[in-house]
């Protein structure tokens, strides 16, 4: 169910976030994203009207007496969902574009985030301009999260530094934001992006989005190439250039996690080709160490 080939066919942006989730959650204890929390407190004495899933029938056995097991719960936090709507996120890997997979990932943790009690925004990077979708707990946000989510056509360069005012205009509250983004820029504006973020103390998680013929370098014998931002074209022979551009990605890779890592940003790159779950493990992560500080 979370194979990106099989969810680009559901249209629906709500549905498939919703089917993302419940498939992530078959056989997954759900009391690990909604409920009591994670951390075990204490016991207490059974009360009329508790829980009875919390009983603990192991203490009842060695006592004779009921008790509930009772946890931490963790607090709600507000998600923020940061997404580059640049023209190099139309790059298509064998039928999925990463703006779909980024609609498809940003729909389905705003979904999960949502279980979680937590309030959630968003912001769109689309054309050197900046959307902005302010934080409110209602449910009916989340709905219109999804509709303007839904709208996103990706076009023009990343916004500006100028534009990112906007992102610091809030009441100073502490955020867990979520960038998801192919990284790529032509003046360093990510990297001011995320340096003023960092600086802001918040909790930040970059998915690092690229398609995997982009990571094998799979555009068959010869190419012709286009920079879907400043539409360059350039001829390449694939084969020859392989080798070589194999080993400058990989020390690309390692440099911006080298870099994120240095400001304490969690990295997590993400080919259009993998199904999510790894990407919903790392943002329940990021979620419970968030939610504690």
């Amino acid at each position: 169910m979370l194979n990106p080939k099989v969810l680009m066919t559901i249209k629906d942006l709500p549905l498939l976030a919703k089917t993302v989730i419940d498939g992530f959650m078959y056989g997954f204890n759900k009391s690990k994203v909604k409920g009591p929390g994670l951390e075990f407190s204490q016991y207490r004495s059974y009360q009329p009207g508790d829980d009875l899933r919390w009983l603990d029938w192991r203490m009842f056995a060695r006592s004779d007496r009921y008790y509930i097991r009772e946890s931490e719960v963790e607090t709600s936090i507000s998600v923020r969902f940061l997404v580059d709507a640049s023209a190099s996120m139309n790059h298509d890997d064998d039928g999925i574009k990463k703006i779909a997979y980024a609609k498809a990932l940003t729909a389905s943790l705003a979904y999960l985030a949502n279980l979680q009690g937590d309030s959630v925004a968003l912001n769109i990077f689309k054309g050197g301009e900046l959307f902005s979708l302010p934080s409110k707990p209602d449910p009916q946000h989340l709905q219109r999260l999804f509709y303007n989510l839904q709208q996103v056509d990706p076009a023009g360069a990343f916004t500006k530094p100028v534009h990112y005012q906007e992102l610091f205009a809030g009441n100073g509250r502490k955020e867990l934001l979520v960038f998801v983004t192919d990284m790529y820029q032509a003046n360093g504006e990510i990297n001011a992006l995320l340096n003023s973020l960092s600086a802001l103390r918040h909790e930040i998680i970059v998915f690092h989005l690229m398609g995997q013929n982009e990571l094998d370098f799979d555009f068959k014998d010869f190419s012709t190439l286009e920079d879907l931002e400043t539409g360059q074209i350039i001829q390449v022979n694939t084969q020859r250039a392989k080798h070589t551009y194999k080993e400058r990605l990989k020390e690309h890779l390692a440099a911006i996690k080298s870099n994120l890592a240095a400001k304490r940003i969690v990295y997590q790159m993400v080919s259009t080709q993998q199904p999510l779950d790894e990407a919903l493990r790392v943002f329940l992560v990021q979620r419970k160490k968030g939610a504690k500080q």
